[in-house]
């Protein structure tokens, strides 16, 4: 199984894939923190936080991941190696984990430099150091577990066609679905313990409340949950 997530990740950065997608994360994100004047701008907000980044991050995120995604089924299917890659001795879902943990790998690499921009606001604080810590980790824990929850989204889409292009159109849409989806029912369909419930099969809620710097083990397991259960359908469908 190693191998073969080795070889997927080195498919990443062999082709423009893996460093464009990092390239524009991190464009996007830091000319909206830095340079963009607005609600999003670190230094017109007046406060020492990262706000604005764990905004824009999941929406960025739910373009960015199923651009990761979309070729890891689909181009095999394409090129017609999907066969041959299962006539290998590895257990099918060792396969789909291989190349679920280099899509999120590549996600995680795409995040780790924004640790900078948590270092900067500390020593922008007057005085240095006075900044929520407890709101920056929970909100940065939040976009690992996002990636996670994403990620498994996007390998089971890439599971459905050979057509990269269908594979990426569906993983948005089922992202966007379990990001805000859930959330836009609750609003507008339901109301009292009915809507609250709704809200919580979403993905947002669960971000929302990590955010708060508070690890609850409810949205541990929520986002624990939906890639298991990603990965086991997409484990059904390249075995039926």
């Amino acid at each position: 199984m190693f191998t073969l997530y080795k070889k997927e990740i080195s498919r990443f950065f062999a082709s423009p894939v893996g460093y464009v997608v990092i390239a524009i994360f991190l464009l996007i994100t830091g000319l909206f923190l830095w340079i963009f004047p607005g609600e999003y701008n670190v230094l017109d907000s007046g406060y020492a936080n990262l706000d604005g980044f764990f905004v824009l991050a999941p929406w960025l995120y739910l373009f960015l991941t199923p651009a990761v995604t979309m070729q890891l089924f689909a181009d095999e299917k394409d090129k017609g190696t999907i066969e041959l890659l299962f006539t290998k001795p590895i257990r099918k879902f060792s396969i789909i984990f291989s190349k679920y943990l280099a899509g999120l790998t590549l996600m995680l690499i795409a995040l780790l430099p924004t640790i900078v921009w948590y270092i900067s606001v500390i020593l922008l604080a007057e005085p240095v150091g006075n900044v929520d810590v407890g709101a920056f980790w929970g909100s940065f824990i939040g976009l690992v577990f996002l990636a996670i929850a994403y990620v498994a989204i996007g390998v089971f889409s890439s599971s459905l066609s050979k057509n990269q292009l269908i594979a990426f159109v569906v993983a948005v849409t089922l992202c966007f679905s379990f990001f805000y989806g859930f959330e836009l029912l609750s609003s507008v369909f339901a109301s009292g313990n009915l809507s609250q419930i709704i809200s919580s099969l979403g993905i947002d809620a669960h971000y929302v409340s990590m955010s708060r710097g508070v690890l609850d083990s409810r949205d541990v397991c929520y986002f624990l949950s939906v890639p298991t259960i990603f990965l086991i359908f997409t484990w059904l469908k390249i075995s039926d």
